[in-house]
Parts: structure tokens; C-alpha cells; sequence
């Protein structure tokens, strides 16, 4: 039997059902997985859960250092540009 994989949001929206309220028999008949691995799925959410408020401070602090990257590019490159300019004329 081929193995089947699973993406996040997928396991997610199962393990999220099951926080609802949802019988996790029912869960795991419906989408054909063991009780095992819904819990396997659900324990690894709940220790991870965290990471959902950490993740735009992430995102910004990234998004600044690219920031500053890009403008070093630019600055060097606008440099050379009149370096080029000056020998030009």
C-alpha cells in the first residue's frame, strides 16, 4: 500500500476538529488514519501552538534585514553609476 503524505494544513484542520469536540474515532475512520497518528499529530500542535503569535515578529524582523540589504545594493550600485559617470565626461 502507497504511502499516503499529509501537508500541514491538512493535519491541522484534522487535529482542529477533534479540539472541537468531534469524535476522534469518527475523525480518523473519515480520513483513514490511525488514533495513533491523530494524536502523534495533535501533541506536536499543541507543543507548536506557540509559534503562531511569534511568527509575524519573525516575518518583520527578516523583512527589515532584507530591507537593509537591498538598500547596501542600491547605495553601492548608485556609487558606481557616477563613478561611471564622472569617468564617462
Amino acid at each position: 500500500m502507497k504511502r499516503r503524505r499529509w501537508d500541514s494544513k491538512a493535519k491541522a484542520m484534522i487535529v482542529v476538529q477533534g479540539l472541537k469536540g468531534k469524535p476522534v474515532a469518527e475523525i480518523c475512520l473519515e480520513h483513514q488514519i490511525s488514533q495513533t497518528q491523530y494524536y502523534q499529530w495533535r501533541d506536536h500542535f499543541l507543543a507548536n501552538v506557540h509559534q503562531v503569535f511569534d511568527g509575524n515578529e519573525k516575518k518583520s524582523e527578516l523583512l527589515n534585514r532584507e530591507n537593509a540589504h537591498l538598500r547596501k545594493i542600491i547605495g553601492d550600485l548608485t556609487v558606481e553609476l557616477k563613478k561611471t559617470e564622472e569617468w564617462l565626461t
